[in-house]
């Protein structure tokens, strides 16, 4: 039986005692199970009732890998767009269908303001040509807002062109402007490569591994490249993927704050019903409360572990599944 939204959409985007986090959770977790019919079938093949299901580590988290193979979105519904995750050529790539842009665009725009601030402070500059080339990107669409919404004539894309934001670094650093610079982390080694800069007050921010361009390196070192070849002291990371609405942010050392309305959960490798505690690494859950219109409940396939109840640190895959969205590097 379907089933109509249970609550006002917009008290997700809001601060969230314990008590009133957990509460969403339960009616979305319900609200999901009984109109995402993917999403309905695994809980049944699991063999749980929904009655059971009384706090937040009680609820199915459902394998990322379905947005593979299903259209994870309420039956007979219309969608505002369709983001597909990058990939190499023959990779299946997973299709999220955005029933509201709205919602997306609410959610990734109070997240950023939650961590950084007006976003008409910055120009903002992204270096993201893999992303690019592969279409359909929510993180394109994510980058293209944030510089119309910066209102600054300065910002832009940039695709392959590194001589022009060469220039454009060093125009900048001598107006002295505040600068987020958003780039994929080959594009970015590229870049420091071809120029070194001495820029402290810009935010270097990386969002995602080599896309085959480049080997693969540990974070740590990747990192250390980047503030020696920009003149910085943190690297920035934004952890997100097609199949979230919401996106973590590290200001540096590799440690990841979630926005109020996402959580992330430690699962046991071998047993995915069950969690670890603080400080024992594991499998990701996570929890985005503006996948309200498909599914807010995932187990990735991320490593990772716990720092406190809102931060946790990505340690690599627990496998050899496909490498796709953001921040994968094996640390």
């Amino acid at each position: 039986m379907k089933t109509t939204m249970p609550f006002n959409i917009s008290n997700i985007f809001q601060s969230h005692s314990q008590e009133n986090f957990e509460r969403l959770c339960l009616e979305i977790f319900n609200y999901q199970y009984k109109n995402i019919d993917a999403y309905g079938m695994f809980v049944d093949a699991l063999h749980i009732q929904t009655t059971n299901v009384q706090c937040i580590e009680d609820i199915p988290f459902m394998p990322i890998e379905f947005f593979k193979n299903h259209q994870i979105l309420k039956a007979n519904t219309s969608y505002d767009a369709v983001f597909k995750s990058s990939g190499t050529t023959g990779m299946e790539r997973s299709r999220h269908y955005v029933q509201s842009l709205q919602v997306y665009q609410e959610s990734f725009t109070k997240a950023f303001q939650h961590f950084y601030g007006s976003i008409e402070n910055y120009t903002v500059l992204a270096l993201l040509p893999s992303y690019m080339e592969n279409g359909d990107s929510s993180l394109v669409f994510m980058a293209d807002q944030l510089i119309k919404d910066s209102k600054n004539k300065d910002s832009g894309f940039y695709l392959n062109d590194y001589r022009k934001i060469v220039h454009k670094l060093h125009e900048l650093r001598k107006q002295n402007k505040k600068v987020i610079l958003l780039g994929v982390s080959y594009a970015l080694l590229d870049l420091v490569e071809m120029e070194h800069f001495h820029m402290p007050q810009m935010i270097v921010m990386e969002t995602g591994g080599m896309k085959g361009r480049r080997k693969e390196m540990l974070r740590e070192e990747l990192h250390e490249i980047l503030k020696a070849g920009f003149g910085v002291e943190h690297i920035h990371s934004e952890y997100g993927m097609t199949e979230l609405l919401s996106q973590a942010y590290s200001q540096g050392n590799g440690v990841f704050s979630c926005p109020p309305w996402m959580r992330v959960l430690i699962r046991d490798v071998n047993d995915p019903l069950s969690y670890m505690s603080k400080g024992k690494s594991g499998a990701i859950n996570i929890i985005d409360l503006a996948n309200v219109f498909s599914v807010s409940f995932l187990a990735t396939k991320d490593l990772g572990k716990i720092i406190n109840r809102n931060q946790f640190s990505i340690l690599g895959r627990f496998d050899n599944s496909d490498i796709r969205g953001c921040n994968l590097l094996i640390a």
